[in-house]
């Protein structure tokens, strides 16, 4: 029986890249992926363009919630994925820890926003294949 990777994508608001990435990861990391998400400095909310971006495609982040990465302390994580924020999540138990260059995209222009969104769920796309090797 194949055991589904818990990856944790942390930035620093947990309210826009992280949030993103989760979203991306339960859409195509179906049966492979138990995703989560959280911030250094979680915002407590989720950002209003990451909300709309999403939804473009159909998905609903307003489900999701903020929170911080002192939830996962003693968790077990496959996969610690950090956002470009350059944080290194000391505390987090993992066995591989990755970092991905991705802009926040939180100032932007919605069209913008969209291009990160879209970077995002390539990254995502390529980690599920990844693992599947």
């Amino acid at each position: 029986m194949y055991q589904m990777k818990k990856v944790l994508f942390a930035c620093v608001e947990n309210s826009c890249r992280s949030q993103i990435v989760e979203g991306f990861a339960k859409i195509h990391g179906t049966n492979i992926l138990e995703p989560y998400s959280a911030g250094s400095k979680a915002s407590g909310e989720i950002n209003n363009k990451a909300v709309i971006a999403m939804k473009e495609i159909g998905y609903d982040l307003t489900e999701h919630k903020s929170k911080g990465l002192d939830k996962f302390t003693d968790s077990k994580i496959d996969y610690l994925i950090t956002l470009g924020c350059k944080d290194e999540c000391p505390n987090i138990d993992t066995k591989c820890r990755k970092e991905w260059d991705i802009p926040d995209p939180k100032n932007l222009n919605l069209k913008e926003f969209c291009k990160v969104r879209d970077l995002i769920e390539n990254k995502v796309l390529s980690l599920i294949h990844e693992i599947n090797q």
